[in-house]
């Protein structure tokens, strides 16, 4: 119940552009998923997630790992900066690796 609340919070008060896109991530018990999405146009700008990938190490590895890929697809597509949405889930363990891994890659939020 605490997570809905908690989830509720944060959304309302984040809002991708597209000067200034939003980080979405999602963590699950297995796959940690990050995209980039222009709210005004409702679409999917970058993604990157474990499912399906080969690489190896712990979960916070591969949080990591995530985060150094999103960063290095926006940098491809000329964004550097972006409003990052933790969803339902505290900023702690895989989420602070996922972003410090981003932000190392030159993303900033």
């Amino acid at each position: 119940m605490k997570a809905e609340f908690r989830k509720k919070r944060t959304r309302a008060k984040i809002h991708g552009t597209a000067e200034r896109p939003r980080l979405s991530v999602h963590i699950s018990n297995i796959h940690i998923t990050a995209q980039i999405v222009d709210d005004d146009k409702s679409t999917t700008l970058a993604y990157a997630t474990t499912i399906g990938s080969k690489q190896k190490g712990n979960k916070t590895e591969l949080a990591a790992y995530v985060g150094e890929q999103i960063a290095k697809k926006a940098k491809k597509i000329k964004i550097k900066k972006v409003v990052f949405d933790r969803g339902s889930r505290l900023y702690a363990g895989r989420m602070n690796a996922l972003a410090q891994a981003a932000r190392k890659e030159g993303l900033e939020f």
